[in-house]
């Protein structure tokens, strides 16, 4: 889907209110714009003028700048401190130094810098790149996915048959159908980044055609964002990465989310599936969220089972890595917010 043919945010807000009522959760508290703030990385004061489709685009090296900003302020370590530089590049093998731009928001990170950020804090992939459209419209499809698993029942473990139309799952993530029942199955394959971004590159061209059939030329590609043909050359052939606001552009010419190109296998998956729930969900079908239920069903048991054997000394040593996941992801401490009202 075209970027321009997304659907209206304000139709999406009141459709998420009244899902909210109908679980007999509080709208405010449901989208609040602290809470949409903290999933989205756009601006508390900016979401309601992006609602009502009013907000001017913040420039791709700003945007980025602001939300890496955003992630050091509201995904502290369990002191309560900002994450060193020092730290976050450690976790991809980088040194600090090489985020003093994104950081000074004097220039853009390189694309799999961008990918360790986002993994580090425990984000989606395309947190950094979308543009507010986007990045509130996944807020309010989470605050969805929320609102409707609040009363769902905790004990289910069956996955609907419908997680199992890989062609169709295959289009939305560009995971082949293999690699989605590996991933379904709890054992995702794990893809160096540029064969990665080579293999949904072409997946794009190859399922995203022309009218008459054709795939886009990397002419017509580049061109949406002002470059060449040229620039693609590599990436089309899988010896290079492209560079970020080439990662932007692509996924804005495909009309795909934000983090199409660096989402792991299970985050794409989850998120497509959370895109078919929304859409069965709107014709008020009750289920849980599929990608849930695998989860219960696969990491938590193995997870489980696993730590069981531990030592005491082991026993600490996990509860002080999942304090530091958990501030990573904001779910220490509740995040500041602002501002709990809503939005038209």
């Amino acid at each position: 889907m075209r970027a321009a043919a997304r659907p209206d945010l304000a139709v999406i807000w009141r459709r998420v209110e009244a899902l909210s009522v109908r679980r007999g959760q509080d709208p405010a508290g449901v989208l609040g714009l602290g809470r949409l703030s903290h999933l989205s990385g756009v601006e508390p004061g900016r979401i309601a003028q992006v609602v009502a489709g009013t907000a001017a685009e913040v420039p791709l090296e700003q945007r980025v700048h602001q939300r890496f900003l955003r992630l050091r302020a509201t995904r502290r370590d369990k002191h309560g401190r900002e994450w060193p530089l020092a730290a976050i590049a450690d976790d991809f093998d980088a040194p600090g130094a090489s985020l003093g731009p994104l950081n000074a928001g004097t220039g853009l990170p390189r694309m799999g810098h961008a990918a360790g950020v986002q993994r580090f804090f425990g984000v989606y992939a395309g947190f950094l790149l979308a543009d507010s459209k986007s990045a509130v419209e996944r807020a309010l499809a989470l605050s969805a996915t929320a609102a409707a698993t609040t009363t769902a029942n905790a004990n289910a473990t069956a996955v609907p048959d419908g997680r199992d139309d890989l062609e169709h799952l295959s289009y939305l993530t560009g995971m082949s159908p293999q690699a989605i029942r590996l991933t379904l199955d709890g054992e995702p394959p794990r893809l160096p980044l540029k064969e990665q971004v080579h293999h949904r590159f072409e997946h794009l061209r190859r399922t995203r055609v022309r009218e008459d059939g054709q795939p886009h030329s990397l002419a017509a590609i580049a061109k949406s964002f002002d470059a060449s043909g040229q620039s693609l050359t590599r990436v089309a052939q899988g010896e290079g990465l492209p560079n970020l606001a080439a990662a932007a552009g692509i996924q804005r010419f495909y009309g795909v989310e934000g983090g199409f190109l660096l989402a792991d296998d299970t985050e794409a998956l989850a998120t497509a599936l959370s895109l078919i729930e929304a859409e069965l969900e709107s014709g008020e079908r009750e289920q849980e969220n599929p990608m849930l239920a695998v989860l219960r069903a696969h990491d938590v048991r193995s997870i489980v089972t696993r730590a069981g054997r531990l030592s005491p000394r082991g026993w600490k040593s996990l509860a002080d890595h999942l304090d530091d996941l958990l501030a990573r992801e904001g779910q220490l401490g509740r995040p500041a917010e602002p501002d709990e009202g809503g939005a038209p």
